[in-house]
């Protein structure tokens, strides 16, 4: 089967190579991939993750269609259409015992502590399948397990409730478009930061982009925000802040543009702001997500197959980039 392959840093070592096709062990199913997604986690990985020259396989947002299952699997079966919870979790800890997965004191991100998912077939336990209806858009599926569940575990973090006022910075991104549509259908009025138009397609009451905010705050009834989904680290953490209304809650994670950020500390007790860390979501949260899938959509800009996934990477990172950028199989 092909996959792709890197044993040293930077994109440009990325290699689809053909490698044993794996069998699956007592406890997993072998699933035939349909769809990937790239992701930042994906990024990052391939650009600055050591694994000490060990070949490794990326890939955190994968769905397919179970193949083969291991003896010991109860829940599923062949042809089961499936998406992969990314994260390896030992269940036992306090953490998940707690469910939160996603914290597991022996855990990690799929895709970092374990082999990835940008391969023709991957073996996962039965712990980490979840299913989906065969109907489900398979390019919708792949963006559950990061994209959206980043954002919907982050606007429950938030205590987001209805008849609230949500903006959300980086709007357009993979996990921007996820939380629009998530603070839409929780009954909040959804301002988008962009400029793309389609995000009112998304559920976005007002799409507006920095420069024509920038006047919109300077009016005497500018509506404040009681919830900011900020994902983009260090850049435009200022307006993030000013955008707040007292009481006001700062949901963030991702840190592309930077992780220090500058902190006046009297601004946010004077006004009681709450900043809330927020990272990927339980399993719980991944479940309740696919039952609100047929309400979700994925905007894709470009697909690649397996054979061009450098040229995906660059795509990702192009600034006319319009949407995700899918694999496909």
């Amino acid at each position: 089967m092909k996959a792709a392959v890197f044993d040293k840093n930077g994109i440009e070592n990325l290699k689809v190579l053909d490698i044993e096709k794996p069998v699956p062990a007592s406890g997993e199913a072998l699933v035939k991939v349909a769809s990937a997604a790239i992701n930042p986690i994906d990024d990052r990985v391939i650009n600055k993750v050591d694994f000490g020259g060990k070949p490794h396989i990326p890939g955190a947002e994968v769905a397919g269609v179970v193949e083969e299952v291991g003896d010991s699997v109860k829940g599923f079966s062949k042809g089961d259409h499936v998406i992969v919870y990314p994260r390896k979790f030992d269940g036992t800890c306090d953490m998940c015992l707690a469910g939160n997965e996603m914290l597991c004191r022996n855990g990690g991100i799929f895709g970092l502590a374990t082999d990835g998912g940008f391969r023709e077939y991957i073996a996962v336990p039965e712990a980490n399948l979840i299913k989906v209806p065969e109907d489900m858009n398979m390019e919708l599926a792949a963006s559950i397990p990061v994209a959206a569940l980043t954002a919907y575990h982050a606007l429950a973090m938030a205590r987001l409730s209805a008849g609230e006022t949500l903006y959300v910075v980086g709007a357009s991104g993979n996990t921007g478009m996820f939380a629009v549509q998530l603070g839409k259908i929780q009954g909040a009025h959804v301002v988008a930061i962009s400029g793309k138009k389609w995000l009112g397609d998304f559920g976005a009451d007002t799409v507006v982009d920095g420069e024509a905010l920038k006047a919109e705050t300077s009016k005497p009834d500018f509506k404040k925000a009681n919830v900011v989904v900020h994902s983009i680290g260090s850049k435009e953490w200022d307006r993030s802040m000013s955008l707040l209304d007292l009481n006001g809650r700062l949901v963030l994670f991702g840190a592309l543009t930077g992780q220090d950020v500058a902190l006046n500390v009297q601004d946010l007790y004077a006004r009681q702001i709450s900043i809330v860390g927020s990272t990927g979501g339980s399993k719980k949260e991944i479940t309740e997500l696919v039952k609100m899938a047929k309400n979700l959509k994925v905007r894709v800009w470009k697909r690649f197959p397996l054979e061009k996934i450098v040229e995906a990477f660059e795509a990702e990172h192009s600034e006319e980039r319009d949407g995700r950028v899918m694999l496909t199989f």
